[in-house]
C-alpha cells in the first residue's frame, strides 16, 4: 500500500504547528512576503539571480523550523510531469529561447530536435523556480493556519470593497481551495486502496513505472472529482444551516496586528525583491 499514499508527499495545504519566527508572524506580512519573492522570481532569468533567490527561500524554511525534506516530499507527485515539460522544453524549444546574456549556439540538433544553450539554461532555470515557488507556497501554508490565512487575505482586499471587489468571499474561496489539496489527496489514496482492494492492478513496478502510474490515476479522475463535488455542496449545505451571509457587515473575533519583526521583515524583502527586479540585467551570470 506504500504506492498509494499520496497524503504524506502533499505538503501544500497542511499546517504544521510550531513557534518559530515566521509561525509568529503576521498572516499579512506572510503573504506580502511571498508575494514580492514572487515577483522577483518570475522577473528574473538569471542562474546567478535564481540562486540567490532559492538561497534566500531556503533560509525562510530554516527559520520556519520545518524539516526541508518534508517540503521536498512535495515533489513526488509531480516528478513525472517535470520530467516531461523539462524534456519538452529541453528538445523541442531551441531557437524560441534567447539564453541569458550570451548568444544561442546550437549544441546538438538532429531532425526536430533541437538542443541549443538556451533551451538548457530554459530547463535548469525553470526547476529552480519551481523549487523556490515549492518552498514559498509550503511554507505559507505550513506556518499559518486556514482562518489567518482567510482573516489576512481579507484585511489585504479590504480596500478594494469601495470599488465592489468582494475581499471576503475571494480570500474565503482561495483558503477552502488551499484545504481541498490535502482533502483530494486523502480522497485518492482511499479511492486506489478501494480498487485495488477488488483486484484493479494499480501501482504497478516496471521500468516506465511513472508513465504506467499516470494512466492508472487518469481513470481515477472521476471517482475523485465527484466526490469533490460531494464535499462542496456538503459544504455549501453546513453554511446556509450556520446562515453565512457573505463578508458584509461580519465582526471578526481576531484582531490582526504588525510587530516591530513583521514591519522588519516586510521592508526587508520589499527591498531585496525590488532590488533583484530593477537590477535583474546586472547579473552576469
Amino acid at each position: 500500500m506504500e504506492d498509494f499514499e499520496f497524503l504524506r508527499n502533499i505538503t501544500i495545504g497542511q499546517y504544521l504547528p510550531g513557534d518559530s519566527i515566521v509561525h509568529r508572524m503576521d498572516p499579512r506580512a506572510k503573504i506580502s512576503i511571498m508575494l514580492f519573492l514572487v515577483i522577483a522570481i518570475t522577473f528574473n532569468i538569471s542562474y546567478l539571480a535564481n540562486i540567490i533567490l532559492l538561497v534566500v527561500t531556503f533560509l525562510f524554511v530554516i527559520a520556519s523550523g520545518i524539516s526541508l525534506g518534508y517540503i521536498l516530499s512535495g515533489v513526488k507527485p509531480a516528478i513525472p510531469f517535470i520530467v516531461v515539460l523539462a524534456l519538452l522544453q529541453l528538445l523541442f524549444y531551441g531557437d524560441a529561447y534567447i539564453p541569458y546574456n550570451a548568444v544561442s549556439r546550437t549544441l546538438f540538433r538532429w531532425g526536430w530536435i533541437h538542443i541549443t544553450n538556451g533551451s538548457v539554461q530554459l530547463v535548469i532555470v525553470s526547476t529552480l523556480r519551481f523549487l523556490q515557488l515549492l518552498f514559498l507556497a509550503s511554507l505559507l501554508t505550513n506556518t499559518t493556519t486556514t482562518s489567518e490565512l482567510t482573516h489576512g487575505m481579507e484585511a489585504m482586499l479590504a480596500p478594494f470593497s469601495r470599488i465592489g471587489l468582494p475581499g471576503h468571499e475571494l480570500s474565503l474561496v482561495a483558503t477552502i481551495s488551499l484545504r481541498f489539496v490535502p482533502i483530494l489527496a486523502e480522497q485518492l489514496e482511499i479511492i486506489m486502496k478501494a480498487q485495488a482492494s477488488r483486484g484493479a492492478e494499480l501501482g504497478a513496478k516496471g521500468k516506465l513505472q511513472f508513465i504506467q502510474t499516470t494512466r492508472q490515476v487518469v481513470v481515477l479522475i472521476v471517482p475523485l472529482f465527484i466526490d469533490a463535488f460531494r464535499r462542496a455542496e456538503d459544504l455549501i449545505l453546513a453554511m446556509q444551516a450556520r446562515c453565512y451571509m457573505g463578508g458584509r457587515g461580519r465582526t471578526h473575533l481576531m484582531t490582526l496586528k504588525f510587530s516591530r519583526t513583521d514591519l522588519i521583515a516586510y521592508v526587508v524583502v520589499l527591498v531585496f525583491s525590488a532590488a533583484m527586479v530593477i537590477f535583474r540585467n546586472s547579473f552576469p551570470f
